[in-house]
């Protein structure tokens, strides 16, 4: 092999190593927006939303203004990952329920958290 292989195989394997650290792991995020609604400490009707959110992990529906503690409504999935909506905050309790990809429910599923797969 000559000294100009040698340099153009370490190359193509140095490209090749640095070009597998900079690809994201396939389960870093659920693409897209989860939406849900809420009621203002002020009695108005706000819409929350969360895009691109974590998989794996737990997120409380932060609902800015309103009172601690309240839950919030009517989740929208428009994610491509599955989402499981919780009734109680940290992805605790009995009371759940699962939203495929792209589905949503009404305004009388209620939740204070959710996790995507």
């Amino acid at each position: 092999m000559t000294r100009r292989s040698i340099t153009a195989a370490v190359g193509a394997a140095c490209s090749a190593f640095v070009l597998l650290l900079a690809v994201p792991g396939s389960a870093s995020a659920a693409t897209g927006q989860f939406r849900y609604s809420y009621t203002t400490a002020e009695g108005y009707e706000a819409v929350g939303f969360l895009n691109n959110p974590a998989s794996g992990a737990c997120i409380n529906s932060p609902a800015p203004g309103s009172a601690p503690g309240t839950t919030s409504r009517t989740p929208q999935n428009y994610t491509n990952a599955t989402a499981t909506v919780f009734l109680d905050a940290d992805c605790e309790g009995d009371t759940y329920y699962t939203l495929p990809p792209g589905t949503g429910a009404s305004d009388r599923l209620l939740l204070r958290s959710v996790v995507f797969s």
